[in-house]
């Protein structure tokens, strides 16, 4: 069996970009297309050989498997030996008619149709009444990944969003094959004459689509967190075999408000003598404000925690809490007379000789 230069074939080099292998491709196959050649044997074999080397060579996949087979060959590794290795290997494929494709592309990349279903060659029977590539008539679309940004006040208690989305959809004109067919018919019989790439996608098998999606995002949604909205990835063949969307949330904060895990956390300022003597005081909360109190001789970085009041629960993740870190600050903008008051109470802890809270650092 003589191996097939596809190279050659299309006259390009092995390093040839894709935009130059199309425009090659495109220049031959006008020459030698049947419709100007009419009964001309010789132009309707190279112009067979030429979709062939084409539907190799446009695909990187494929591409880059036909690399590997040509240096396998050049090695002197047997047919058999080169089949298994690349001839099982799977990935969509369009699958030629019988005789209309060389046995070297038969039986190294006519079995390659894991991804439509399987099985080995079957020729033009493939495609359907409408020249689309018929295996793929269930094909299943895309699952999509999209990230989303929101607020810390948004993963507590839900939000909606509209989302732009721009994703690769199953081409509907040749069913996601790449190929489309030039056929005719004569009575009850359907004659395939050649497959050509699909003008609607570029032989790309999909096309760019974009819409906007109307989603909605429960409550307890974390960063990170993945939210599966069926059905509303990539589009399928039908309805129910489009791909799934993928929402993965970033949590930014809100406010004061951050979220560490599932915990929300806020910084909260108190004077110094409410943090010494204790109180009572007004603070922020995710729906209004809420009343804390506070501790007698609290230092900073002291936490108060209400259980359960951060995200709420998700699945198998529990309910987070909602917690408040202390920050004490030194007064200000005093009267002479609150200085004077400040100056005897501390005269009066030196008399009590307490501690130097510095006394730790200035050991060792």
């Amino acid at each position: 069996m003589e191996f097939r230069d596809y190279y050659k074939t299309l006259g390009v080099e092995r390093n040839a970009t894709e935009a130059q292998i199309k425009s090659a491709y495109r220049k031959l196959a006008r020459k030698y297309h049947p419709d100007v050649n009419p009964n001309n044997k010789d132009a309707e074999r190279q112009f067979k050989e030429i979709n062939e080397a084409y539907q190799v060579l446009s695909v990187p996949e494929k591409r880059k498997k036909y690399n590997e087979l040509g240096s396998d060959w050049e090695r002197g590794a047997t047919e058999d030996e080169v089949f298994r290795r690349y001839a099982q290997a799977g990935g969509p494929e369009f699958s030629g008619a019988t005789g209309d494709f060389s046995d070297f592309f038969e039986r190294f990349f006519g079995n390659l149709g894991g991804g439509l279903g399987g099985g080995p060659s079957r020729g033009f029977q493939h495609f359907d009444s409408g020249g689309k590539f018929a295996e793929t008539a269930h094909a299943r679309g895309r699952d999509l990944e999209s990230e989303v940004k929101i607020s810390v006040h948004d993963a507590v208690h839900g939000t909606r969003r509209r989302l732009e989305l721009t994703s690769e959809d199953q081409c509907h004109v040749c069913g996601g094959s790449g190929m489309t067919a030039r056929q005719e018919t004569r009575g009850r019989t359907r004659i395939i004459r050649s497959a050509e790439p699909c003008a609607k996608c570029d032989g790309r098998g999909s096309i760019r689509v974009h819409r906007t999606l109307e989603v909605t995002i429960p409550p307890g949604m974390s960063e990170g967190s993945r939210l599966r909205l069926k059905g509303q990835g990539g589009r399928g063949s039908r309805p129910d075999q489009n791909g799934d969307l993928f929402l993965i949330t970033h949590v930014e904060p809100s406010g004061p408000f951050v979220l560490n895990g599932r915990d929300v956390r806020a910084l909260l300022p108190v004077w110094d003598y409410e943090a010494a003597l204790g109180a009572e005081v007004t603070a922020p909360a995710l729906d209004g404000k809420i009343s804390l109190k506070i501790p007698q001789e609290s230092q900073s970085g002291r936490i108060l925690r209400l259980k359960g009041k951060g995200l709420p629960a998700r699945a198998k993740e529990p309910a987070g809490d909602l917690m408040y870190e202390l920050k004490v600050l030194a007064p200000t903008e005093m009267t002479e007379e609150e200085r004077r008051l400040l100056q005897q109470f501390a005269d009066r802890r030196r008399a009590r000789a307490i501690a130097d809270p510095r006394a730790e650092l200035m050991r060792g």
